[in-house]
């Protein structure tokens, strides 16, 4: 399987407000930036956004190493929170509905094609392509905040 390294950010002026994510794919030297937003939406909805976005962009299925700052998607994959909200039905164990239930549908569809492991890093600090996500995560959301 081929080996790629996903790094991904989201960033929100406002919660809601514009937003805008930020998605890093790399193989061996090969890298690929990818970036967007959305006029009212939330962080969490852009973190989303930028994980299916990184996955949406393989070709085939690969060993994926996808890096967030977002302890929500980290923690969520990691422990089982996503799949136990889809088998209850997208409602969360306190019966509270799960939020954002369309992407993570997305997000668990993607990421089934390939063999995923799921890493936190610490945003804003010394890891450069985390450093970058969250700069074309910014520079999304300021596009959209100037459009008319």
């Amino acid at each position: 399987m081929t080996q790629v390294e996903i790094y991904t950010d989201g960033a929100c002026s406002g919660n809601p407000g514009p937003g805008g994510y930020g998605t890093i794919l790399k193989h061996g030297e090969q890298v690929k930036e990818l970036s967007g937003g959305c006029e009212n939406t939330t962080n969490n909805r852009m973190e989303l956004l930028a994980v299916i976005k990184g996955l949406e962009a393989l070709k085939r299925p690969c060993q994926v190493t996808l890096y967030s700052d977002s302890k929500y998607i980290v923690d969520a994959m990691n422990k089982g929170w996503a799949r136990g909200w889809q088998a209850r039905g997208w409602v969360r164990s306190n019966k509270k509905p799960a939020k954002n239930s369309d992407l993570w549908k997305k997000i668990l569809e993607l990421s089934s094609e390939h063999k995923v492991e799921w890493v936190w890093v610490k945003g804003h600090a010394d890891n450069e392509f985390n450093n970058r996500c969250d700069q074309l995560a910014v520079e999304a959301t300021n596009k959209i905040k100037k459009k008319p």
